[in-house]
């Protein structure tokens, strides 16, 4: 199938069996492959700067980082122009006045505009892919609106990086943020939870959707929600006026209701496999080479396919969510400072009053 990995096993089979002076034809042919997919990955083998005998004994995760990168469809710089164009291939394939409108044209179309684009296998792929993506799922039960809501919390393990000059371990919070209706998430470490760090976080997960959700539904944390309550809880006045210069409204989740972000709950678990797992034996010196390792494993989640559904997470996100969030305003989002001065009881006030045309006379 095209856009799709082949399992590293089967892959090791191939090299094998080119090591050891088996045509590429033949190779095909011995396991049932495609002769375009055998050259391919001996191509792929044959640029990496470890022999044959390395790469074979290599596991297969981190073989198939070094061939493909993660899912090599999604690299794809092709697959970047392409996706901007599938609302409008799906809107004309779906339109019933349209009946004689053919993915084949569209793909003549597409190649007119993109030379260098994708063939008609692999763009017939995408477009299918989108529109699977589009559908409700039996496996995803909570089917919601996309762009309606961003769930927002906070993993409870922390990760860290070394101070190059004190040599301390400088332990960061790891904020996180899904689209539920495709289950789409951002990580980001942050120095903490306060309101300026929790700030910083959302407004980088909304730069890295591309747009903004109609509702905000974060955890009870204290730069969120002043003062709980089960029916009315205080929101912070600054992330009030962050939803105001987004366009957006905030929804607390209730208190002691996990359910009620059930996405942001799912989403820190597997990055726990995916993001801090890989991450146990690195040591990083400062807080972008760590959001920097962070963001390479993000995006191999999200171009992974999920169990039992034949589209990944940002192809989903693509097809449901990106389509309905709002534009990002022109201006970042500045915190105003609010307080409120008191003035002491023994204050004496002096009222001096001026009048304007004794002003003036004394001006000129």
């Amino acid at each position: 199938m095209a856009g799709k990995c082949k399992e590293m096993s089967k892959i090791k089979q191939v090299l094998r069996l080119y090591q050891g002076g088996m045509s590429k034809r033949a190779i095909g042919r011995e396991l049932g492959l495609y002769k375009g997919t055998v050259n391919k990955y001996v191509n792929l083998a044959e640029l990496d700067p470890l022999s044959l005998d390395e790469l074979l004994r290599l596991d297969d995760p981190i073989l198939e980082k070094r061939l493909t990168g993660g899912n090599p469809a999604y690299s794809d710089k092709r697959f970047d122009d392409l996706q901007g164009r599938l609302p409008y291939i799906a809107e004309e394939l779906s339109n019933k006045n349209k009946t004689y409108v053919t993915r084949y044209l569209l793909w003549e179309e597409y190649k007119q505009d993109n030379p260098n684009g994708y063939e008609y296998t692999q763009f017939c792929f995408h477009v299918n892919q989108y529109l699977d993506a589009q559908k409700p799922s039996f496996v995803m039960r909570q089917d919601r609106p996309g762009g309606e809501y961003l769930h927002i919390d906070y993993a409870g393990d922390t990760l860290s990086y070394v101070d190059v000059e004190s040599g301390e371990e400088i332990k960061c919070q790891v904020f996180a943020a899904v689209l539920p209706a495709s289950d789409y998430p951002f990580f980001k470490a942050v120095p903490s939870q306060k309101v300026e760090d929790f700030l910083d976080g959302l407004q980088s997960a909304l730069q890295f959707f591309g747009g903004v959700p109609k509702i905000l539904v974060p955890d009870n944390l204290k730069a969120a929600v002043v003062k709980s309550d089960r029916y009315q809880p205080e929101v912070n006045a600054i992330l009030e006026d962050f939803a105001n210069h987004y366009g957006c409204v905030t929804l607390p989740a209730r208190a002691y209701k996990p359910k009620d972000k059930a996405n942001a709950e799912g989403s820190i678990c597997r990055a726990y496999r995916r993001i801090y797992a890989p991450l146990r034996h690195q040591q990083f010196f400062s807080l972008e080479d760590l959001n920097e390792a962070i963001d390479g494993l993000q995006k191999l989640f999200v171009q992974k396919r999920m169990q039992q559904i034949p589209f990944t997470r940002e192809e989903r996100f693509i097809a449901i969510d990106k389509p309905n969030l709002k534009e990002l305003p022109s201006e970042p989002f500045e915190i105003r400072i609010r307080t409120e001065l008191k003035v002491s009881p023994t204050a004496t006030y002096t009222s001096v009053v001026i009048n304007p045309i004794t002003q003036y006379l004394a001006n000129s």
